[in-house]
């Protein structure tokens, strides 16, 4: 399916953010050998039976994740009373806000939050809506959240197929609300779905993710990928 990228340029709020990001695109894969091994669980057809393991090695690349991304984060120096003495700890500036599209990014939101365990957390249902012709829209029906106002907002979904989910869902949360700074975690990216955000968003959201394939097949799935990530975590669904 080809998706008109001007479509999602129209009504684009533009995003103050930090200064000093050169990086706009971190593929974790490159530096990561613990977590290659885990995509590449993901990606392995014989381990698709074990939906556990899964989830699993979905979480554990949120977790990686939050760790690779609190080294960019503000923080403070805060005095800390142990049994003996005074300890000037560095501690995080501000929580973000942790969130996820239901409901195959549960697994990577888990994650995050095992390290952000002081996060608030906000959920949004973004799906295809499959048509007879065989093309399909962006659905956002559900967005429940927290005050987003000069926050930094983290937005976690497995993979980054067409872009499209992630433009309507970040547009979704910008027509009444102001992240200061919006960031995109996934497992695995293609390049026309980076592509796709940056169209809509310029190059200010940074997008984390695991690894990133070439390119999409007709059904607008990221080959060589995965499968269907929602399915795999949870089982397969009614299409509607």
């Amino acid at each position: 399916m080809e998706i008109s990228l001007n479509y999602f340029k129209i009504g684009v709020k533009r995003l103050s953010f930090e200064k000093n990001r050169p990086q706009m695109v971190h593929n974790l894969s490159k530096d990561h050998s613990l977590l290659t091994n885990w995509i590449s669980e993901l990606r392995n057809i014989t381990v698709h039976n074990d939906r556990m393991r899964f989830r699993r090695n979905l979480e554990r690349i949120g977790e990686v994740m939050a760790y690779e991304m609190s080294k960019q984060m503000p923080h403070k120096i805060t005095p800390i009373t142990t049994p003996l003495g005074i300890h000037q700890s560095k501690l995080l500036a501000e929580q973000p806000v942790l969130a996820t599209i239901l409901r195959a990014g549960l697994p990577l939101h888990q994650g995050m939050l095992n390290y952000f365990d002081k996060a608030d957390n906000a959920f949004i249902s973004a799906y295809r809506k499959h048509h007879d012709d065989g093309t399909f829209e962006i659905s956002v029906e559900y967005l429940s959240c927290p005050d987003l106002n000069d926050r930094i907002l983290i937005i976690s979904d497995p993979m980054l197929a067409t872009g499209a989910s992630l433009v309507q869902t970040i547009h979704a949360i910008t027509k009444t609300q102001q992240p200061k700074e919006i960031h995109i975690v996934v497992a695995i990216a293609s390049r026309q779905g980076i592509e796709t955000v940056q169209a809509a968003f310029g190059k200010d959201i940074p997008i984390w993710c695991g690894d990133i394939d070439d390119t999409l097949n007709d059904h607008s799935y990221i080959i060589p990928g995965l499968g269907d990530a929602g399915d795999l975590a949870y089982g397969t669904k009614m299409q509607s």
